[in-house]
């Protein structure tokens, strides 16, 4: 990997493991013969003659008293290429008698490249977690997938064809300290990166990640009811990893182009109605709030004052919410008095009454299926209503 070198950080990493081992000094050149690490910090920063002839030469050069008198900032010792992707990188280098230290000088060397190999493996990881999290990014901004996207999704390896949906995962803001929600939050995305086998996830905020993931199950079909499992599944595992407070929100499934895009306002939408709607909640489906969903965007606007003017004159005479929660609970027994009498745990005459009070005070007529819809919708808007439980 051609932007991959040997940094000071990793050079003194080699320095302190490897002189732990052996009882000499060690020195860590980079590929201009610079010391970069070293168990004698005063000579961090010089440029060590020896170094830059077993890069130029490329090979293991060996200095003895002899040769001291003629370079300048070298002792005796030995100095071997480190080599990675079979290019030398840098140099280490061990003071001593070379006679003594050639027996097990190639040996520290072909450990520091092990190490030097395993640092590049780390690195191009990281690199991939990084371009991976910004293609998420582009997908979940954009409905437009540009030549040069696709042509990046290529090069990671991921088919921007497989249908995708979006679920983001949220933490309770105000837990922890900046810091340690950062750590925490890229620990969560490691979890949830170990989850999935095709994983497309980013860290969107200092609370959110969104996770798009496989749409369709094995038999190539879109099951709500299927990914409500997963979610309660996902839900267990991260409770049980973790001792973050999260919530769940998946948008719905679009199958044309720029699905992706509109599956993550659903479902960052989703989270925010769900925690307003059902705070005592902590996992929300598309599915499940459709209507509140829908009707959001409006809630600023003139027509969403108009619609709750019922409500509002009803919160103005209804001051312990009695009434309020014999409308909800009529409307969750879909209109069955019978039903919904029960649930209250109410006489129907009672029932019957409360709703005639309702009708008076709203100006509504409870008989007229599109009075009906209008007070139902007034509720939905309404976050002060929603929150009163029934």
């Amino acid at each position: 990997m051609d932007d991959y070198h040997l940094d000071a950080r990793l050079a003194q990493n080699i320095v302190d493991r490897t002189m732990k081992i052996i009882d000499c000094n060690i020195n860590v050149m980079d590929g201009k013969g610079r010391i970069i690490g070293s168990g004698d910090p005063e000579r961090i920063g010089e440029l060590h003659e020896g170094a830059l002839l077993a890069i130029s030469q490329r090979r293991i050069v060996d200095i003895d008293d002899a040769v001291t008198r003629h370079l300048q900032g070298v002792k005796p010792g030995i100095n071997l290429p480190l080599r990675l992707n079979r290019n030398i990188v840098g140099v280490i280098g061990l003071t001593g008698d070379p006679g003594q230290l050639r027996q097990y000088g190639e040996l520290v060397c072909m450990t520091a490249e092990m190490m030097l190999e395993q640092a590049q493996l780390m690195h191009m990881m990281a690199r991939d977690v990084r371009l991976r999290e910004e293609l998420v990014l582009n997908l979940i901004r954009s409905e437009q997938t540009s030549p040069m996207l696709s042509e990046w999704a290529h090069r990671l390896g991921i088919d921007l064809s497989q249908p995708r949906v979006a679920l983001v995962v949220e933490i309770d803001s105000g837990q922890l300290g900046v810091d340690t929600a950062m750590t925490e939050l890229q620990q969560l995305q490691t979890l949830l990166t170990s989850t999935e086998k095709s994983p497309l996830i980013a860290i969107v905020s200092m609370t959110q990640i969104v996770l798009l993931k496989p749409a369709l199950n094995a038999r190539g079909m879109w099951a709500p009811d299927e990914q409500r499992q997963y979610m309660h599944a996902l839900m267990e595992q991260i409770s049980a990893r973790s001792r973050l407070k999260i919530r769940l929100a998946m948008g719905n499934y679009f199958p044309d182009a720029g699905g992706i895009a509109r599956s993550y306002r659903t479902a960052s939408t989703t989270m925010a109605v769900g925690k307003s709607n059902q705070p005592q909640k902590r996992i929300y489906f598309y599915k499940d709030l459709i209507l509140p969903l829908l009707l959001d965007s409006i809630k600023e606007d003139w027509q969403a004052k108009e619609l709750t003017r019922p409500v509002a004159r009803l919160k103005q005479m209804d001051s312990n919410g009695l009434l309020l929660r014999t409308l909800k609970g009529w409307y969750a027994n879909n209109l069955q008095a019978s039903l919904a009498a029960k649930a209250l745990f109410i006489h129907r005459n009672t029932l019957e009454y409360r709703m005639k009070r309702i009708s008076e005070i709203t100006g509504l007529n409870l008989d007229s299926f599109d009075d009906r819809i209008l007070l139902y919708i007034a509720l939905q808007l309404d976050n002060e209503s929603l929150s009163i439980t029934e």
